[in-house]
């Protein structure tokens, strides 16, 4: 079964369930309040960042950016700071949520206007952003908040096995 169509039910229910819900940005409330297997999530059940004294981020932020740098980088810019030619993805998701980044990773968009042609691809079907889409947002959603500087996190805390099989599984 391919990617996208396994993201679809989650994704309807994610639309479903927030739809009615007003928040002031998209990403809310930061602040870790819970951790399933090393995945922090916030007081909504969205996937965040976590870190430690002395800076130590959470194992997703890591590879989220490792994920970044290597799918996203080229057309949004290094530490998601944007470029000529698309975005800055620190900005916008200051007002896109976890369900308005899915969409669009997962479906591409179109902007046009008089004076240019954006386009973000549809990589639904690519499994090296999708596998790694929580880690990516959670990454960037650190970013967004000042919360994760610029470059390659210095230090991590240990991969989850549940990342593993969950990694293992998905790239299938």
């Amino acid at each position: 079964m391919n990617l996208l169509l396994r993201a679809v039910p989650a994704l309807a229910l994610l639309v479903c369930c927030t739809a009615g819900v007003a928040r002031a940005d998209g990403s809310g409330d930061p602040a870790a309040v819970s951790s399933e297997d090393g995945k922090y999530a916030d007081k909504d059940g969205t996937a965040t960042y976590k870190i430690s004294e002395g800076g130590k981020v959470d194992f997703y932020s890591y590879i989220g950016f490792v994920r970044y740098s290597a799918n996203c980088l080229q057309c949004h810019g290094p530490d998601g700071l944007g470029s000529t030619y698309a975005p800055s993805l620190v900005n916008s998701l200051k007002t896109l949520s976890y369900v308005d980044v899915l969409t669009t990773v997962a479906g591409g968009k179109k902007d046009v206007s008089e004076a240019q042609t954006l386009v973000m691809p549809a990589l639904g079907e690519n499994k090296n952003v999708m596998c790694y889409i929580d880690a990516i947002y959670i990454y960037l959603r650190g970013r967004s908040n000042d919360a994760i500087g610029r470059g390659r996190p210095q230090a991590h805390e240990p991969r989850p096995a549940a990342f593993s099989e969950a990694e293992d599984s998905c790239m299938k």
